[in-house]
């Protein structure tokens, strides 16, 4: 069978695409992991109408409303390869599964976060450690939160999050500010703490910053800034072009979505330098419709 579209990734931006084309009656197939980039939250936030709920509840929901469509086709699967058979062709190669085939492609697959290697980081993410304060920031109760500097990039944060609490700047030995950033720092009410940290500890509740002078600085919550990587393989294999982020590469797509390959798009996190819930949805709903119209003038 030849699909109208495969969308590769089945998360927020990928349900929003595919929804998209199961209302214009095509026939989709959506390919996914299971490896939602948000897994590690408890509570999704700023997502209109869906603000507090758990994000495996958004999920399973979308889900299962995309499955009454009779067109569309979901594989729990793994995707390992696309390639272009030819002008209106593409062939997905899948995990454990027979070759599928489709006229368009969408890639939704999301990226992975590269933590910082800090004892105790990695337990707390999604919980008491985060990345985005419009996320997570309002939960805090403008309490204290902490900033773990990664790089000089790590000074956006920490301006940021003052209007969220009293917020104070790990360098831990990342960079040094110079005297312009100090200033602002100070305009913006931020400590900044240069001691070494030993470990993050704490609960549910609270994150303990144990520092190397064995000072604990008891924290509401901490942000930092990971690196993000994306499967770059299916850029490759396809040819897509690559753009750099701050953070990490992620594909060049135009305004409609679309990638430098005619005939793929791409969206959601690994299209974009920094996203959310609610972006990944906007970003599926113009590559769905942008595929739609693909199939019919393009």
């Amino acid at each position: 069978m030849t699909y109208d579209a495969i969308i590769i990734g089945g998360s927020f931006a990928g349900l929003s695409a595919a929804l998209q084309l199961a209302r214009a009656r095509r026939s989709i197939l959506i390919i996914d992991d299971g490896l939602r980039r948000n897994r590690f939250a408890a509570h999704s936030h700023g997502f209109l109408t869906q603000d507090g709920r758990p994000p495996s509840e958004i999920i399973a929901s979308a889900r299962s409303q995309l499955m009454r469509y009779d067109a569309v086709d979901w594989l729990d699967a793994r995707a390992e390869m696309a390639r272009r058979a030819d002008k209106d062709e593409f062939h997905v190669i899948v995990k454990g599964e027979s070759e599928r085939v489709a006229r368009r492609l969408i890639l939704s697959t999301g990226v992975t976060d590269i933590l910082p290697q800090l004892p105790g980081l990695k337990e707390r993410w999604g919980r008491t450690v985060f990345h985005c304060p419009y996320c997570h920031g309002y939960e805090l109760e403008r309490g204290k939160i902490a900033v773990l500097a990664t790089s000089s990039l790590s000074m956006h944060h920490a301006l940021m999050l003052p209007d969220w609490g009293e917020t104070t700047l790990l360098l831990n030995g990342s960079f040094e500010p110079d005297a312009g950033q100090l200033y602002q720092l100070a305009q913006r009410g931020v400590t900044v703490e240069r001691c070494g940290i030993e470990r993050l500890d704490g609960g549910d509740e609270q994150v303990d910053v144990i520092l190397n002078d064995g000072r604990i600085l008891k924290m509401d919550g901490l942000f930092t800034l990971p690196k993000t990587v994306i499967p770059v393989a299916f850029a490759r294999q396809l040819g897509c072009t690559l753009d750099e982020g701050p953070l990490g590469n992620y594909l060049y797509t135009d305004a409609t979505k679309a990638t430098t390959v005619n005939g793929v798009f791409a969206c959601g996190d690994v299209a974009r330098a920094a996203g959310s819930v609610a972006m990944a949805v906007g970003d599926g709903a113009m590559a769905g419709v942008a595929a739609h119209r693909s199939l019919l003038f393009g």
